[in-house]
């Protein structure tokens, strides 16, 4: 298949509209063609991911966008970048490194992005309509805008992204098709208690087996009797997109394209069947623990995806104006920060240290601890945190964290039943 590109699209890449939008352009246009996508099309806005530091080549290739004078030609939001620009938390990262990654986050500030620094733009007012194309990064948001907005998008990784919001374009393949949007498969949580579907604690474990088992494919879930919530589905999302690569779930009765299990699978018999039971939910609450319960912690991190206000009320109940023996570092965006107000000061009074425009698995904020041990509430974080700072896991719910760091011993309920 031959790729098309419009008259306009042409005179982009040739250089029209400056040496940075061609170059856009042509990433865009050479990423459809080993795609097969036989044309681009236009979208609504973007979520850029590409923004975090990871080495100097993308500080470098978004300066040199600058320096050809691009500009994002739609919405386009920032995932969490290596600093906290608000300077709520204290990040460790070392020169030469630090400034490159603050010349990073200049540079797209420059490009005009907004200043987001979150990787739940869809709770910071950035959410598309269903069914609008869009080019999102970051794997969380890039299952919640597909699963819970009904927007559409692939998995845009690093730099592709903001080639596509400068270009205001995207290859089209993969999940921008309704045919591919379609479940084949069923996950079936109707044999679980109701108890436990009800309760927060649920969400980031099935989320976790769910992309254990499904891997790249498109499932729906049925026997969710009620909406769990936005805050259910964001954890249940991310930990689906870490475990596996999910880009799309659907749920039955709950999200945009499944008002029932036989809409989203197209009125096709599913190919496959998943039970699941209790015991596959117990394994699955295993598995996000990399060590066995110690007696003490010795940090808990909270916020992968960032933290909703709602969560900020419940972590605050929770707490309940203890001093906390073991600090909680909650990450979340600027936009939330800008709603707790006077609230802040009393939850850092507490111990609780707030992280802003990053998080503590992308970023060097904990202490360096050889054999540390971290809680925490976030199938992601769970996923992520071993690799990328060096501290074993103990994954546990939220009001365990809290009692865990209040008392510095490690406190682990049962699951509801």
């Amino acid at each position: 298949m031959t790729l098309t590109l419009s008259a306009d699209e042409r005179a982009i890449a040739s250089g029209e509209r400056g040496e940075g939008a061609a170059m856009a352009m042509r990433i865009v246009a050479d990423s459809a063609r080993l795609l097969g996508a036989t044309r681009l099309i236009p979208i609504a806005s973007a979520h850029i991911d590409g923004a975090l530091y990871h080495g100097d080549s993308g500080t470098l290739f978004a300066e040199k966008l600058v320096d050809g004078g691009a500009k994002v030609s739609v919405r386009a939001t920032l995932n969490v970048g290596a600093l906290d620009l608000m300077g709520c938390s204290r990040v460790l990262l070392e020169e030469p490194q630090r400034t490159m990654a603050r010349r990073m986050m200049d540079a797209y500030r420059t490009l005009g992005c907004e200043q987001s620094w979150t990787c739940a733009p869809y709770q910071a007012g950035h959410r598309p309509a269903q069914g609008a194309d869009v080019a999102w990064g970051e794997s969380n948001a890039v299952v919640f805008c597909n699963s819970v907005l009904g927007a559409r998008t692939n998995r845009y990784g690093d730099f592709l992204d903001i080639a596509c919001a400068i270009a205001g374009r995207a290859p089209d393949y993969g999940l921008h098709r309704s045919e591919n949007r379609l479940a084949t498969l069923v996950f079936d949580v109707s044999a679980l208690p109701a108890a436990f579907l009800e309760s927060a604690f649920a969400w980031p474990i099935l989320g976790s087996l769910y992309g254990r088992e499904v891997g790249t494919a498109i499932g729906v879930v049925t026997g969710v009797s009620r909406h769990p919530g936005e805050d259910a589905l964001k954890a249940f999302g991310a930990a689906a997109a870490s475990s596996g690569a999910v880009g799309l779930f659907h749920i039955a009765g709950v999200t945009p394209e499944a008002p029932t299990a036989e809409t989203a699978l197209g009125g096709i018999p599913p190919e496959t069947m998943i039970h699941v039971t209790p015991a596959m939910v117990a394994d699955a609450r295993k598995r996000l623990s990399t060590v066995r319960p110690s007696e003490t912690i010795d940090a808990v991190a909270i916020g992968s995806p960032h933290l909703s206000l709602a969560e900020f009320d419940e972590l605050e109940r929770l707490i309940a104006g203890r001093k906390l023996t073991v600090p909680i570092h909650a990450c979340t965006g600027r936009h939330v920060i800008a709603q707790l107000s006077e609230r802040r000061k009393a939850l850092e009074t507490s111990g609780v240290v707030i992280v802003a425009d990053t998080c503590v698995v992308v970023t060097p904020i904990l202490p360096t601890l050889l054999g540390g041990v971290l809680m925490t509430n976030s199938g992601k974080f769970a996923h992520y945190a071993p690799g990328n700072t060096g501290y074993g896991v103990i994954y546990a719910s939220l009001a365990d964290c809290v009692e865990s760091a209040v008392t510095g011993r490690t406190v682990l309920s049962d699951m509801p039943t």
